[in-house]
């Protein structure tokens, strides 16, 4: 009769380890049950778990597993699994499985003790943790603190029966979405799911998503309607006026600005910091991406061109000789509209919702961020931020890439 042991290698790490020892256990005809490695600081740490075919074999192989690690300047630990325990094991593997991903320009100990304190307190387990980011903004972070557009990442993988517990899901993201605001760490908390890494298509909204500020708001300060614009729009983001409504209000604001003058923003609103990184990653690894705006066409236009985006719908300011004539065109592009134009999109595409990441700021972002698979609230309003999934406010807009899974490593030589 075989016995199963749980072995736990750890050490200087350095080429060829991993080959000298699994090439002993072959020789002793071991199964390799479960496997896990991980180094840190270039320090080693391997578990295995194997069956040995005959137990009367478990004691050589001990043996010739010590002489050898002896020889490779390693430690061993040999734990025997009893019957029991590897029934709980095998159980184990149908548990519910999730990512909690840490973001920041630094990662202190205080936010990683607050956050796995919470995973505990739900009775689930780290199975895993890696670092997304750089090493500097991770392990310098006095002076990642300081470097502009440092990122830092550490991405959980967690595991539980939280299916026995509806309740534990929404209680763990209450939790943790309190951590991030006293904090100021974002934290994003997803179920892991065969869609996590095989998303498709990125719809954005445009002002104050894609680029630092409001069209609208600039176009305000050149109509010298600066104050009444922008109390509409604050009104409106926060979800206080509905939005067709607050649209025509502001569009009424701007009639007799010259055209010429409504261009001259397009080279002077500038974009947020990691959109254009964002955007060039996710044309190279074959994304589809749209641009679903309450603003302004004409704005829309140019970010599709200058950033690759494949569909722009956005609201079309009319001007007729020469001068905006504060009417609103129809159909105007509000919350229920990015929503249906989303989908619109992913039926044209072939892409399910469950591969769709929405990003927006405002109280009008909402329908689509809830209708897509991954809805993220980036840099958002109170009310949004509650209301979406995901909400992300301290980096830029690049770091949406490790939500999907993609490492600063990876983008080293296809972004250089």
């Amino acid at each position: 009769m075989g016995e199963t042991i749980l072995i736990h290698f750890s050490g200087h790490d350095k080429t060829g380890l991993t080959a000298s020892l699994t090439q002993l256990l072959a020789d002793h005809n071991v199964c390799v049950l479960d496997i896990g490695q991980a180094v840190v600081h270039e320090v080693l740490a391997l578990g295995m778990l194997i069956e040995v075919p005959k137990s009367n074999e478990a004691l050589t192989l001990k043996d010739a597993l010590a002489k050898k690690c002896a020889e490779l300047d390693l430690q061993v630990r040999f734990t025997t699994v009893g019957p029991q325990a590897l029934d709980h094991w095998l159980t184990w593997q149908n548990a519910d499985r999730f990512l909690v991903t840490i973001l920041g320009r630094a990662i202190t100990a205080q936010q990683l003790w607050r956050i796995t304190a919470v995973i505990a307190q739900n009775s689930l387990n780290i199975d895993s943790m890696e670092r997304l980011s750089t090493p500097l903004s991770l392990a310098h972070s006095t002076v990642a603190s300081h470097v502009a557009n440092a990122n830092a990442c550490v991405e959980l993988r967690i595991s539980g029966n939280a299916q026995t517990h509806p309740e534990a899901e929404a209680r763990m993201r209450a939790a943790l979405l309190r951590i991030a605001q006293e904090e100021e760490v974002d934290i994003a908390f997803q179920r892991e799911s065969i869609f996590r890494r095989n998303r498709r298509l990125f719809a954005f909204d445009m002002d104050s998503t894609l680029i630092q500020g409001e069209v609208i708001d600039e176009l305000a300060r050149m109509a010298g309607v600066a104050d009444k614009v922008v109390a509409i729009t604050a009104s409106a983001m926060r979800g206080e006026i509905e939005f067709q409504e607050s649209f025509r209000r502001r569009v009424a604001l701007l009639k007799g600005l010259p055209a010429e003058r409504v261009y001259s923003l397009l080279d002077k609103i500038p974009l947020v910091e990691g959109a254009d990184r964002l955007t060039r990653t996710l044309k190279l690894l074959g994304y589809k991406t749209a641009i679903l705006s309450g603003g302004f066409h004409f704005f829309g236009d140019h970010l599709q061109q200058r950033l690759g985006i494949d569909y722009i719908h956005a609201n079309h300011l009319d001007i007729e000789d020469g001068v905006v004539t504060g009417l609103v065109k129809t159909p105007i592009v509000d919350g229920p509209r990015k929503a249906s134009l989303l989908q619109e999109i992913a039926d044209r595409e072939k892409i399910s919702l469950e591969q769709v990441v929405a990003v927006g700021d405002g109280a009008n972002d909402l329908p689509m961020l809830k209708l897509a698979g991954m809805g993220i609230a980036f840099h958002a309003k109170p009310l949004v931020r509650q209301s979406a999934d995901h909400a992300l406010s301290y980096l830029g807009l690049d770091c949406l890439l490790y939500l999907i899974g993609v490492r600063d490593r990876d983008l080293a030589t296809i972004l250089s």
